[in-house]
């Protein structure tokens, strides 16, 4: 089975049938269709290699992420390819596990594949990389810390709204020692959340205690370490509100391993919501971003950007919400002091 019998089953020249498997606007949807009921009838599997080559497309995308062991990313790669599949598209991804030589191997298996596009949901890709990925004329979206340009677009989160959310309701349940559990501060988006907590507590009038902030590593044995920090201090604090929610699992386990209780003697907030935050004990409270949404917006961007090259980008906004589940409550009335 071939091409030419497709074309001469449907009426068509093999022009139009390329065209319409590449999904080229340039064929009228009633000959679109005829060829398309044609390829079904004939059982025809398109060669993608023959399609890339004839195209200058490879109909592919290349996803980077930082770690597939983090629940915060499956749920965005299922969402993104959910929508690469949608629209007869294939989706490379490559995981940097926070490693410069990793995300370069990653970086050069995207240009090596001549993907048509590639979306960086990750903040550690060294300039050079993305130099690399613009010289070779690849369309980009980034993760919040990127910039936008021509073929270049940005998927920004709102932390300030989703982090006041939670810092007023702390406050509303009478908590004004708030300790604050970091990611590592060598990443943008750690940062970019430890700002906004500071800036959250001046919002709600609260005075800032440099102790109650520590750096962790965005996973549960650095949210584990961190509380243990937190629960040395003379005044320990009355709530917690974490990086992620694998640091506020950890914090737990570390409350709980000293014979405190969550919420009763210390409330918890996590941060993204990830889908195991719902099936905890207590079920984690926490701030939820989208990763459908942030998913859905990396990829129109691509999509709009490898059908219109030379086109500038656009800047996304997701918007992080707070879920009250039951790790806070309202602060004890008791003193508290250092665990011994």
């Amino acid at each position: 089975m071939n091409i030419q019998e497709v074309a001469r089953r449907a009426q068509v020249s093999t022009a139009t049938v390329s065209r319409t498997i590449n999904g080229s606007t340039k064929v009228k949807a009633k000959t679109a269709e005829k060829v398309r009921r044609a390829i079904e009838a004939m059982n025809y599997i398109p060669n993608t290699n023959a399609r890339a080559l004839g195209s200058g497309r490879s109909r592919m995308y290349g996803l980077i992420i930082s770690d597939i062991t983090n629940p915060f990313f499956p749920e965005l790669v299922k969402s993104f390819e959910d929508s690469a599949v949608l629209n007869g598209l294939e989706v490379i991804v490559s995981n940097t596990s926070y490693k410069s030589e990793r995300a370069e191997l990653c970086v050069q298996r995207m240009i090596e594949r001549k993907v048509d596009g590639v979306a960086i949901m990750t903040s550690e890709l060294e300039p050079q990389l993305l130099e690399r990925l613009k010289h070779h004329g690849i369309p980009l979206v980034f993760l919040d810390t990127g910039y936008v340009g021509v073929d270049t677009s940005n998927v920004l989160v709102n932390y300030s709204k989703g982090i006041d959310e939670a810092v007023a309701h702390l406050a509303s349940l009478g908590h004004e020692t708030i300790g604050f559990i970091s990611g590592p501060l060598k990443l943008p988006s750690a940062r970019a959340r430890r700002e906004a907590f500071l800036e959250s507590l001046g919002r709600a009038g609260m005075r800032l205690k440099k102790d109650l902030i520590v750096e962790g590593n965005h996973r549960i044995d650095g949210g584990r370490m961190a509380m243990e920090q937190l629960l040395q201090l003379p005044e320990r604090p009355t709530a917690i509100l974490a990086s992620n929610d694998l640091t506020a699992i950890g914090a737990i386990g570390s409350i709980h391993q000293h014979q405190l209780h969550v919420p009763k003697d210390i409330s918890v907030i996590g941060f993204d919501d990830i889908e195991i935050s719902a099936s905890l004990y207590p079920p984690l409270t926490t701030v939820r971003l989208s990763r459908a949404q942030i998913a859905d917006r990396a990829f129109h961007a691509l999509f709009t950007a490898s059908r219109e090259p030379g086109s500038p980008g656009a800047e996304y906004m997701v918007q992080p919400e707070l879920v009250v589940r039951e790790t806070t409550a309202v602060r004890a009335k008791v003193s508290v002091r250092r665990v011994k």
